[in-house]
């Protein structure tokens, strides 16, 4: 077994036994869900633990003869550890934006769990915490939101209308919804998409339209959840590499979007290299920067983007 598997369960069998003197070998170990060769190696190594210095007087006193288990010296980790004020703000920051997930939106058990621990931690990490304000996504119609709830809890699979920005279009799929999540502030369906035959992620305000079928969810064997540690934007080896000039007002591209090379160009300047499944969204970004950013290559990106450019322009002069 490894250490972070034993760990934990010191740190919790220390303070029981400090609780129940006398307590039994067998009794402890059935309790903990051990064997009794288990328990007594795990005492065994209890018996070198202490505080900083290793003498007798450090170490945690520990006997186990005749089965009756004794513990002394060992009033530091004789009570469960606590929470500090900035983990439990963190957990309780977290358990908010949760509640927010449509998902969550019947039912109280959330919210006890949230009060429980506001008490448990105090004054402080309450007070951090409800400084936090989450807002929800407004750009969600809640028919939609509601129908991919429904399907969620009875298993069921969905008929969309779902608007892909890259292409311009409006594409039909069935999906077999896996979970709901919220990440960078937007609300996404994850399922496994049979258009597409893989997993994919949908932003919900760009549902157009959602139906539930009378057909039972079964996504394949070979469908995993979908990494969003890094945010939902994963390029491919296999997309275009694009490369882009910035200044110092448009670094923000290099921290937003995931680059493959970044170099400083002095004076706050950078150049950095990211890959692209489509133009449509770099035609809209290098238009954002304006002339912050300038599109390096491909040669058919910059020329697009000059396109787009003038032909804004030249609405401008008519309406002049």
């Amino acid at each position: 077994m490894s250490t972070a598997d034993r760990l934990p369960r010191l740190l919790a069998l220390v303070p029981y036994l400090m609780s129940h003197p006398g307590a039994q070998v067998p009794e402890v170990a059935k309790l903990f869900g051990l064997t009794e060769k288990q328990l007594v190696d795990d005492l065994q190594l209890v018996w070198m633990c202490g505080l900083p210095g290793h003498t007798p007087g450090d170490l945690i006193d520990v006997s186990w003869d005749g089965g009756e288990i004794l513990i002394d010296n060992a009033d530091t980790i004789a009570r469960p550890l606590r929470l500090g004020v900035d983990e439990a703000s963190a957990l309780l920051v977290a358990l908010r934006m949760l509640s927010e997930l449509p998902e969550f939106a019947e039912g109280d058990a959330l919210a006890r769990v949230i009060a429980k621990l506001e008490q448990a931690a105090g004054e402080g990490a309450a007070a951090v915490s409800s400084q936090v304000a989450f807002q929800p996504d407004a750009t969600v119609d809640a028919t939609a939101a509601a129908t991919v709830t429904d399907a969620l809890r009875r298993g069921r699979r969905l008929s969309l209308r779902y608007y892909v920005p890259g292409r311009d279009e409006i594409t039909p799929r069935e999906v077999d919804p896996t979970r709901l999540m919220m990440v960078d502030g937007r609300s996404y369906l994850e399922g496994w998409c049979y258009r597409a035959d893989g997993m994919r992620l949908f932003r919900l305000d760009r549902v157009i339209g959602v139906t539930m079928l009378d057909v039972a969810a079964d996504p394949p064997a070979e469908a995993e959840p979908i990494d969003v540690t890094d945010g939902v934007f994963r390029p491919s080896p296999t997309d275009e590499l694009v490369e882009l000039e910035l200044t110092a007002g448009g670094r923000w591209v290099a921290e937003y979007y995931p680059c493959e090379e970044v170099t400083e160009l002095g004076e706050g300047r950078l150049r950095v290299t990211l890959r692209a499944r489509d133009q449509g969204w770099l035609v809209r970004l290098a238009l954002r920067l304006g002339d912050s950013g300038r599109v390096v290559s491909p040669a058919s990106l910059a020329a697009r983007v000059r396109d787009q450019a003038k032909s804004a322009l030249s609405r401008y002069e008519s309406v002049g």
